[in-house]
Formats: C-alpha cells, structure tokens, sequence
C-alpha cells in the first residue's frame, strides 16, 4: 500500500485532524481489534475440531491474543510516546490487518497460536496508539469524558459484535470471520492515513535528527562542556524500546499461563508448582529490570499515584473476574446447555450489547461519580450478576437474561471507566504509557482469568461462577478504599 507508507513517512503533510475524525478512526479500529480478540470465543469447538486440539491445550487457542498485547502494551506506549502515536496507531492497525487474514490460512493448534499472538502484539500498537491521539485530540473537561465514553463503547460494541459475526460465518466456514477482520483492519488503517493530521504535541525525547544535531550546540552556549555531553545521550536512550522488561514479562505470563493451564490436570503437580515460582521470579526480575532501566515500559514513580493504581489493579480485576469468564461462556452454552454457535453469540451480546449501551450513557455519571468508585460500582453489579448465573448455564436459556443484563451493565461501567482514568492518572506526555499500563493489566488479567476458567470448568461451571464474583468483589473494595486516597504527584 504505497499511499500508507507515504503517509508514514510524512505525517506533517497532512491536514490536521478533527477530533470527531480521530474518535472515529480510532474507534472504529479498536472495535475492530475487540472483534478479533472474541473471536475464538464462539469458533472455540470448531477451530479445536479442525487442529485436533486436546482439552487441556484449548486455553492456548484463546490465550494467543491476550499473550501479545500483554507483552507488547508497555512496549507499544512508550514507542508511541517517543516516536509519535499516530504512527505506532497506523503501523499497528496495518499489521493487525495483514495478520489477521494470514491466521485464517493456520493448519495447527502452534500455527495459530503464533498468528493470534502476532495479532495481539499488532492490537497492543493498536490500542496505545489510539488513547493516545484521543488524549492529544481532547486535551481535557467534557469533550475528553465523552471521547473515552465512546471509546469504551468501542471496547464494548467489538466485544459483542467478534462472536456474533463469527457464530454467523461459521455456519460456513469459521476462518471466514478471520478475513473479513483482516480486510476490515486494512481498510480503516487507509481511512486512517487520510484523517489523522500530523502530530500535534511531543513528548519527552521525541526529537527529530535535526533537532538533536542542533541541540549539542545550544547547550554548548549555556554550558560548554557539560550540557553538550549529556543531550545527545538523553535523545539516544529516550527512544530505544526496552527490550528486557519486555522479555521478562512475557517469560513471567507465559509461565503463568502454562501453570494455570495444566492445573486442570491436578493443583499439586510438581510442574505446576514450579511454573508459578518461575513467574513470581521473573515477575520480580521484571520489577528491577524496570527499575534500573533508562526507558521502562512504565515508570514505577506512577505507582505512588492512587489513581494510577486504581486504574491499574481495576484493569487487572476486570480481565481476572470479567473478561476470562465471558470468554469461555459461549463455549460453556454449546457444551451445556447445546446451544448452536449462533443461538450462544445472541446470549453473549445481550451482555455485551448492554455493556456497549452503559458505557455510552456513563458520561453522565461524570459529576457525580468518580472514575474509581465508577470502578467500583461496576465491579458490583458484575458480581450480582454473575452470581444470578449459578445453576443456569445448563438450563433453559430465560434462566440466564437476568444475569447476563447486570453483568453488562457492570461491564459497560468499567469499559467508561478504565481508559477514562488511564489518561487521567498520568502526565499528558505519558499518555500511551498510561493506556499502555492499563490494557496491559487487563489483558494479563483475561489471559490468566480464560486458563483459570477452563481449569475450573471440569469441577463444573458453578465453580468458576463463584471465583469470578470473589474476584469482582476484590475489585470492588481495592478500587472503593483507592478511590478515598488522595492523589499525590510522584517526585522526579
């Protein structure tokens, strides 16, 4: 496509960008992104048919995803914050589109394991890239609650429309859904080229050569020696991705996730013991490696902001206790209860489909309800809901309406909230990192909550009912005592 690789390279040439376009850009292509990630959730039986996956490998065929953008979040903020969002955005989307379609052509469980990675690592840019320009976009007051509303919307309109589309396509072919992302992807990254203008503020380190040519000799004026030394440096280190928190955090999940996956075979084991010492090891080298690092993936100075926490632990809880259950649900109704792979995506966006209306209609709860206690409700009415599920996944589907409606309203309050106080709860120059951190929790939190679930599932699906809303409910009072804490800016 030469007119978006053109359009990469000179950013500046475009005409600057309304912020309704980029809401809609970005929008459009986070649905997307959401629609690729629940997916699987509906083709989960026939995918695995079709590779001869055996049960207790299932969880890799949705952890795929999940795996990527955990690793590659962090990652992707902060390149967008030093190397501009509206490229990290448009490269991601792009390569989003192109793996997509080539995971429709996989032939066994590793292959499309490696796509659905690949995948997420493209969503991560994705999703860092478009908080990003949306901060940028609507720099603060009304017009910024109302972006993120709609943007949550997105989260929760692709969240409810991947399982339908694919329930719909796979009564043809379940790869069919594959493409159809893909070429979708590829068209808004298109669109993108043409309606994102240039970008419009930069942060810390985003020097261009020639203004770190000119640099050196300005410093050089005030003071001779010691200023030229130590700018060119700071440009150098500013922009280099950091590479080894990014390897010791995926080594960390995917130990996590391959512990939690043969802990369907017996708790125990010794495997299983040693995996989860394996991730709390790297999870602590993780920990140093950011410390000691030049250019983290997140600044460990956020970490005395309670806001900062509360939208980290909340994006966390949310993947543990609500994405990774509504993952396995749809395949939990075609087992069960022996709904068609249709007849479960219409259960599944009556969920979704209500998250998608409460998380536009949020904004109104802006005056009077803090992002933090919006957190908390929503973790609340999560676990009301699922709780109402108990004993109704395996009966007649009128059993499950009442649940499945205040479970997504609980969603839809943490799909406005979340990105909402990402974007607060940082400097606007580290606006990607602060929406990097916060997808990355979420989506450790779903990768871990799906192998959870599918480990629980043989117990029977009552118990992984009971530990989503324990975990909700831990939500509900870290969010609810954070949110009384007052904010205090980190010393630098």
């Amino acid at each position: 496509m030469p007119q978006l690789a053109t359009a990469l390279r000179a950013p500046a040439r475009q005409r600057p960008a309304r912020p309704s376009a980029t809401l809609a850009v970005t929008g459009a292509a986070t649905a997307v992104a959401l629609m690729n990630y629940t997916a699987p959730m509906l083709t989960l039986p026939d995918t695995a048919a079709a590779f001869g996956t055996p049960d207790s490998a299932r969880a890799w065929l949705l952890n795929g995803t999940p795996l990527g953008l955990a690793v590659l979040l962090l990652v992707a903020g902060s390149l967008a914050d030093a190397h501009g969002r509206r490229r990290v955005f448009l490269l991601g989307t792009l390569a989003l589109g192109a793996t997509t379609g080539l995971g429709a052509f996989s032939g066994s469980t590793l292959t499309f394991t490696l796509a659905r990675i690949a995948q997420g690592a493209a969503s991560a840019a994705v999703l860092a890239g478009s908080l990003g320009l949306l901060a940028d976009a609507y720099p603060s007051g009304r017009d910024r609650i109302r972006a993120t509303g709609v943007w949550g919307a997105s989260v929760s309109g692709g969240i409810a429309l991947g399982p339908l589309l694919a329930g719909a396509l796979s009564l043809v072919d379940w790869r069919l859904a594959y493409g159809v992302l893909g070429l979708g992807a590829l068209v808004i990254a298109a669109a993108g080229t043409r309606t994102l203008g240039p970008e419009t503020a930069k942060a810390p380190g985003r020097e261009t050569a020639k203004t770190a040519r000119r640099e050196p000799a300005k410093a050089s004026r005030r003071e001779p020696a010691k200023a030229s030394r130590r700018e060119p440096a700071k440009a150098s280190h500013r922009t280099r991705p950091d590479l080894p928190g990014a390897l010791t955090l995926g080594l960390a999940l995917a130990s996590l996730l391959t512990a939690l996956t043969l802990g369907r075979d017996g708790w125990l084991r010794l495997p299983v013991g040693l995996l989860l010492l394996a991730s709390a090891a790297l999870t602590a080298i993780f920990v140093a490696v950011e410390h000691r690092s030049r250019t983290p993936m997140v600044d460990l100075a956020l970490l005395r902001r309670p806001a900062f926490l509360a939208s980290t632990l909340g994006a966390l809880f949310t993947g543990l206790a609500v994405i990774g259950l509504f993952s396995v649900v749809p395949a939990l109704l075609q087992s069960g209860a022996g709904m068609s792979p249709l007849g479960a995506a219409w259960l599944f966006v009556l969920w979704s489909g209500t998250a998608f209306v409460v998380a536009l209609q949020a904004r109104r709860l802006a005056g009077r309800l803090s992002a933090a206690y919006q957190l908390t409700l929503g973790f609340t009415l999560s676990a009301t809901g699922v709780l109402a599920l108990l004993g109704a996944l395996e009966g007649p589907w009128p059993r499950l309406l009442p649940g499945l409606l205040v479970a997504g309203a609980g969603s839809g309050l943490l799909n406005a909230a979340l990105p909402r106080l990402a974007v607060d709860s940082v400097p606007p120059e580290q606006a990607a990192m602060g929406s990097g951190a916060n997808n990355t929790a979420r989506y450790i939190g779903s990768a871990a909550g799906v192998a959870l679930t599918l480990a629980l599932t043989p117990a029977g699906p009552d118990t992984a009912l009971l530990v989503s809303a324990g975990l909700a409910l831990t939500g509900a009072a870290i969010t609810l005592v954070l949110g009384r804490r007052p904010d205090r800016r980190p010393r630098r």
